[in-house]
């Protein structure tokens, strides 16, 4: 989880800088259908951000259920293991999973997988690396034999993003990736993809001009919203071979500024909770859309202890309508127990918990909530201040020049004391179950006007900036500089 980053800046941190990335939820992925192709050595790489505990799909290749093969990490616990397999004529010939498990739900993980079958020593026909390191030591390690064929390498119908299943592609991913390369007839390593930096932190550097990218390479930057099979697409190849990929379930909103060197703060489906029997809260769009079922909570994956900072809230169902009540806010703990949360609940008259004091509420500001209203949480950690907006005009309190003040009774009692997560939680004991979505600068739905924030980072509905006063999104290069 990131609460806080060292000092010197990120800007200092990332000579490279990659701008975009890529959302995968609800069945999306790329495709390509490849001609003819180098079918023993090949390299992938990609920086993944994991969601949600369910499987991630980095890449296939498949004719059928009995050739082919895909490179996925499934889940296993409240993390990942990585792993990749391989059938040929209906017989495994390469079968990996790590020993290592990946948790961190806030992370980026640099991954490189080379595989050259003609190595003549076993080990060397297929290489691991995670953030630089190379992964010796499997659960399951099961080396193609020496100039096999593999399906992933040789078979035309290639994806990104997903796998082929029992009869059709079926195994999804739930995350973000960025900086995507499939390297078609050459085995590169780790390095010749990323570099360590002064502070022994792995990190991304422009690679693309040093590589040969063979016939069917390509490289994916996600700079593009189309959903073409084109340049203009979100599967545009920018390697220069313009092996664009297909589209599939994708719109414009998944292509994200979450990216390894600039990571934004998502909600976090490790610290999540739920009362008694509940069923806890489900997660989607990359951490960003939230199922609440019945006195559930989560907490966002970046807690800062000082600064400025804004997100916005997307109310899903009427919840007047449906009985549920919803808190949103900020914690002082990751479980969100009362007395530890500021911020506000609809649709009944208590609409704030912990000691605020004799803040005044606007009547407008509770009334007429409706399904797809945004609310803008102003959060000043230096002055123990809150200030709430709904749809960009309507205050919580009257005016918003104090806001809402915790500095006497916001309880930091547990070991992440002095930090403060974004909150959310349905606060009943019955059955009703609704949908929100958390923008944190990386929305994962349309909104109509981009403001940033006064670094240039993010997209938000409503501007950062009130009152001549500037709040920041959160993500690390904003942490690094005010967290």
């Amino acid at each position: 989880m990131v609460f806080t980053t060292a000092g010197g800046g990120a800007s200092q941190l990332y000579p490279y800088e990659i701008d975009n990335s890529l959302r995968l939820t609800d069945n999306a992925y790329l495709n390509i259908t490849r001609s003819s192709q180098s079918n023993t050595t090949g390299t992938f790489s990609a920086w993944i951000k994991t969601a949600a505990q369910n499987s991630f799909q980095l890449a296939g290749g498949h004719t059928d259920v009995n050739n082919r093969s895909y490179i996925y990490f499934p889940s296993s616990g409240d993390g990942f293991s990585g792993g990749i397999f391989s059938r040929t004529s209906g017989s495994a010939d390469l079968n990996f999973s790590t020993s290592a498990v990946y948790r961190d739900p806030s992370a980026w993980y640099h991954l490189v997988i080379a595989i050259d079958t003609t190595q003549s020593t076993e080990s060397n026909r297929v290489k691991w690396y995670v953030n630089g390191q190379q992964i010796t030591s499997f659960s399951a390690s099961t080396y193609p034999s020496q100039n096999a064929s593999i399906p992933i390498l040789n078979k035309s119908a290639q994806t990104i993003g997903a796998g082929f299943g029992a009869s059709a592609v079926s195994e999804w991913s739930d995350g973000y990736m960025a900086e995507v390369y499939y390297i078609d007839g050459t085995q590169y390593a780790a390095s010749d993809f990323g570099e360590y930096n002064d502070n022994g932190v792995w990190i991304p550097k422009d690679a693309s001009d040093n590589l040969t990218f063979g016939t069917n390479g390509f490289y994916l930057e996600f700079k593009q919203t189309g959903t073409g099979q084109n340049s203009s697409g979100i599967g545009a190849d920018t390697s220069g071979n313009d092996n664009h990929l297909a589209v599939n379930s994708l719109s414009a909103t998944d292509v994200t500024v979450d990216t390894p060197t600039n990571n934004f703060a998502t909600m976090n489906p490790v610290h999540k909770s739920s009362h008694g029997s509940a069923a806890l809260p489900t997660f989607s769009e990359g951490n960003l859309k939230i199922g609440m079922n019945s006195d559930s909570s989560t907490s966002s994956t970046i807690a800062p202890s000082k600064g400025k900072w804004y997100f916005e809230y997307k109310q899903g169902e009427n919840t007047a309508d449906n009985g549920g009540y919803p808190i949103v806010g900020i914690s002082a703990t990751l479980g969100g127990t009362a007395g530890d949360v500021i911020g506000f609940r609809t649709p009944d008259g208590s609409n704030y918990r912990g000691q605020l004091g004799t803040s005044s509420i606007d009547n407008a500001f509770l009334s007429a909530r409706e399904a797809g209203d945004i609310f803008g949480f102003y959060i000043d950690l230096d002055n123990s201040t809150l200030i709430i907006h709904k749809n960009g005009s309507t205050y919580m309190n009257t005016g918003y020049t104090g806001g809402l003040d915790w500095s006497g009774g916001l309880t930091t009692t547990n070991l992440q004391t002095g930090f403060f997560h974004p909150y959310v939680q349905n606060n009943f004991d019955g059955t009703p179950a609704y949908t929100d979505e958390i923008n944190f600068g990386n929305p994962s739905f349309s909104i109509s006007s981009s403001n940033s924030d006064a670094n240039g980072y993010g997209s938000f509905e409503y501007n950062p900036t009130l009152s001549g006063t500037n709040y920041y999104a959160l993500c690390t290069k904003n942490l690094a500089e005010y967290g």
